[in-house]
């Protein structure tokens, strides 16, 4: 199903009201939204020391909920750090993590955020922290965001609030900015640029066309929108799960052979492919036989055993959300030998502390488990692709940053590089090497359009996603970009 380029469904809209392209409000909603900023501002903290952190923090962390829906049923908390450079100058990111419903906990003490677990001094039941010095905090202020409903410490009213999906978790999201600055109006001038990764590069290009829509017709308050950040990001069914196959075949993980048979006899079709067609179906097998002890994450690192493994199961044969979420969810079983996912047991450990929840003032009783990555939501996927969304985008005044892991088989450099190609851009800088102290830290290729751009990058044994696997890397990248210079 094409996703439809017209604007969210008006149900689905935070209801304001329009004169002549310029807001305006009743006496009444003037009303309410005087008692909502109050309710927001007591939502808010400052939080000064976290339980596995020594002393008081370096940087300023603020946590809260800000309503969204008809009636702020959906409470969704987010984390906000101000740049440790300049916050007043320094540009304001929006973090969405994949999933859906992966924390943006995760990505702040796993990716991009100034803390990360200090896995040889950490034991039991008392994870303590270290300073990140490759966090992206040191160039931007980052929002983030548990989002959609039911992620993280984000909660609903009643039952009726998680259901959520595509279409509705970017409106919600779009709603929360918007709240969000109202009450942090000082970064009103700071450019904007709404990031992500994973499964955010369906839900984030519609979150950047609604971003835009609302500024051309007035909607207050007005957004600096520069543009948009994609990490590792599932984008189309077709061009990122089909390109399993080439990217296996590429990196020696299947036979000249088989790649060859396979291609012909599935004709390109991978992931749904016909079950009466017997020579693809015991091509795919093969292919599972080659890669299914492969890490796919990083297919150079050791695979995980889990808690509750699953059994093998046909290349093509698992649903659209076991494609891309399983693989990178599932609680890991330990002790055993070193496995990246081992990693994650800290943060169930920590978040689940109630000590932990009264220090980042999370509501009590909103919550049972926390979840890094909660793979029960209530959640439709509206879309398969979009690429319409991207294409849109196109002819906005805007920058685009799309990166990629090179040994990330989850969502494969070469797909995204295939749905880039369908964009039909110009190529203004044709693939190269970039450099971190004098190494080549990946490829990149720049695109253009009038007065759009879309820098794709490539980062040199990143997998999904990049920052966890080259912080250092992927922070040059980011400085460089952010500053608009060449990667």
């Amino acid at each position: 199903m094409a996703p439809s380029p017209s604007p969210l469904a008006d149900a689905q809209r935070p209801k304001y009201i329009y004169k002549s392209s310029t807001y305006t409000c009743t006496m009444w909603l003037c009303l309410l939204v005087s008692l909502f900023l109050s309710n927001l501002v007591a939502s808010q903290s400052i939080i000064k020391t976290l339980p596995g952190f020594a002393g008081e923090l370096p940087f300023k962390l603020e946590t809260g909920y800000i309503g969204v829906g008809e009636m702020d049923e959906v409470q969704l908390f987010y984390y906000f750090i101000e740049s440790e450079r300049s916050p007043k100058d320094d540009p304001l990111m929006l973090w969405l993590t994949g999933g859906p419903g992966c924390s943006g906990f995760s990505a702040l003490v796993y990716e991009i955020g100034p803390l990360s677990f200090n896995y040889a001094n950490s034991s039991g039941n008392k994870p303590r922290f270290l300073l990140n010095p490759y966090s992206w905090t040191k160039v931007a202020n980052i929002i983030f965001l548990d989002a959609p409903v039911g992620t993280g410490f984000s909660y609903a009213n009643n039952s009726e609030g998680y259901n959520t999906g595509d279409t509705l978790s970017a409106a919600q999201t779009n709603q929360f900015l918007r709240k969000w600055l109202m009450t942090h109006s000082t970064f009103l001038s700071n450019p904007l640029y709404v990031s992500g990764d994973s499964y955010t590069g369906i839900v984030l290009p519609i979150i950047v066309q609604e971003i835009w829509k609302g500024n051309e017709i007035g909607l207050q308050p007005l957004m600096n929108l520069k543009g948009y950040v994609l990490g590792n990001p599932f984008t189309d069914v077709k061009y990122d799960l089909n390109s399993r196959i080439k990217f296996a075949h590429r990196t020696a993980l299947i036979s000249d052979e088989l790649y060859k048979s396979t291609k012909t006899n599935c004709k390109g079709e991978y992931m749904r492919p016909d079950p009466s067609n017997a020579a693809c179906i015991d091509d795919l097998q093969r292919v599972t036989e080659c890669i299914s002890k492969v890490q796919q994450p990083n297919i150079l690192e050791p695979k995980c055993s889990t808690l509750s493994p699953k059994p093998t199961k046909l290349w093509g044969s698992s649903s659209l959300s076991e494609s891309y979420i399983d693989i990178l969810t599932s609680k890991p079983q330990a002790p055993g030998p070193w496995c990246r996912n081992y990693n994650y047991l800290f943060c169930y450990i920590w978040a689940n502390d109630k000590t932990v929840q009264n220090a980042l003032h999370v509501r009590e009783g909103t919550i049972t488990d926390w979840e890094r990555c909660n793979k029960s939501l209530t959640y439709a996927h509206d879309f398969i692709t979009s690429i319409e969304y991207q294409i849109n985008l196109t002819k906005k005044d805007l920058r685009a940053l799309v990166y990629s892991g090179d040994h990330d088989l989850v969502i494969p450099y070469v797909g995204t590089q295939e749905w880039i190609y369908s964009l039909g851009l110009v190529v203004e800088d044709s693939w190269r090497p970039w450099f971190v102290d004098g190494q080549v830290a990946g490829f990149v290729t720049i695109y253009s359009e009038k007065k759009y751009s879309l820098t794709f990058a490539t980062v040199k044994g990143g997998g999904h996603t990049a920052p966890e696997y080259k912080p250092k890397e992927t922070l040059a990248m980011m400085e460089r970009w952010f500053a608009y210079y060449l990667i």
